[in-house]
């Protein structure tokens, strides 16, 4: 007599029971896969908005704490840290994030060669918010690292 598939001794047949044990392997090797792209792309993203500042003498502005970046690029977009927004969700926006910590300094920086009345028009909407701290940001004459050059409401 020859083998038959799924029949045992004595004529039962053979129940199939599910395995119900996890196989966790493909996991790991999937999140260490993502580890890895997302640490070879996080230096990549810290780059922010491309500005180019105006530079002033100026003193640089001392603080501890982390300030809010509000950028308007050469094209007149409007940027919080490195996301576009548009003019009118601006203030929610920022009210959301400082929520927890409403003194949080905010830092306008305005491309060099965008029209002045577009950075006013930020900062308008931004003391209309009701943020108190508000501080445009320059280049220092001579170096090429963004300082804020003063502190100020506006």
């Amino acid at each position: 007599m020859g083998a038959s598939i799924g029949v045992r001794k004595g004529g039962h047949s053979r129940r199939f029971r599910p395995v119900a044990e996890i196989n966790v392997t493909p996991m790991v090797d999937v999140m260490l896969v993502l580890l890895v792209i997302f640490m070879v792309t996080a230096p990549l993203l810290t780059a922010g908005v491309q500005v180019d500042l105006p530079k002033t003498n100026a003193a640089p502005l001392k603080g501890d704490d982390q300030p809010l970046s509000v950028t308007v690029d050469a094209h007149g977009k409007i940027w919080i840290q490195e996301t576009e927004v548009q003019l009118d969700e601006l203030a929610p926006r920022l009210q959301a994030i400082t929520s927890q910590k409403p003194e949080t300094r905010i830092f306008v920086r305005g491309d060099k060669t965008i029209d002045y009345g577009r950075v006013m028009e930020v900062m308008g909407v931004l003391g209309a918010a009701g943020f108190p701290k508000v501080a445009l940001v320059t280049e220092v004459k001579g170096s090429d690292t963004a300082k804020p050059a003063k502190k100020g409401t506006r």
